[in-house]
C-alpha cells in the first residue's frame, strides 16, 4: 500500500500549519481545539519548516514550566523533518517512524506539504489490508472448485 492510499483514506490532506513566530500557547489551542497531535511551521504554508507536537510541548512544560508557552514555536521544533511522497510504501513508512519514535510525517512532493500522516493511519491502512489479504486466503481455501 502506498501513501497516496492512505491520504485518500482520511478524508483530508489538509496540514494544520503555524508561522515561525507564533507562540507555543497558540499553537497548543490549535493542537487542542482540532484534536489532533501536531502543528507544521511553515512560514509559506507550503513548504515544511519544521513540526511542533504535543510531546514536545509537554516536553517543554517539565523542563522549564509554563513560562515555554510564551515562546515561539520556533524555539521548540523539530528542524530535522522525516518526510515522505505519495508513492512510497506504507511499511516503509512505518518502520522510519517506529525506528525513529515519532508519530507524525509530512507528505512532501516538489518541496510542498500535500499531506501528513500519523502512526495511527499507517497502522489503520495495513491492519485494513491484512484483514482483506485474510478474507481472500480464507475464500480460496474454504471454495469448492
Amino acid at each position: 500500500m502506498q501513501v497516496q492510499q492512505i491520504l485518500k483514506t482520511k478524508g483530508t490532506d489538509g496540514v494544520f500549519t503555524v508561522t515561525p513566530g507564533t507562540l507555543v500557547s497558540d499553537a497548543a489551542k490549535i493542537l487542542s481545539e482540532k484534536r489532533i497531535g501536531t502543528v507544521v511551521i511553515s512560514s509559506d504554508g507550503s513548504a515544511a519548516d519544521g513540526i511542533l507536537s504535543e510531546r514536545d510541548i509537554v516536553r517543554e512544560l517539565a523542563e522549564k514550566g509554563a513560562t515555554c508557552l510564551n515562546s515561539p514555536v520556533d524555539n521548540y521544533m523539530t528542524r530535522d523533518l522525516q518526510t515522505c511522497t505519495r508513492a512510497d510504501l506504507a511499511d516503509d513508512v512505518l518502520a522510519r517512524m517506529t525506528e525513529g519514535r515519532f508519530r507524525h510525517m509530512p507528505v512532501v512532493e516538489d518541496g510542498k506539504m500535500v499531506g501528513l500522516i500519523t502512526l495511527g493511519d499507517v497502522v489503520k491502512a495495513r491492519l485494513a489490508e491484512l484483514a482483506m489479504e485474510k478474507s481472500a486466503l480464507e475464500g480460496m481455501i474454504t471454495s469448492q472448485w
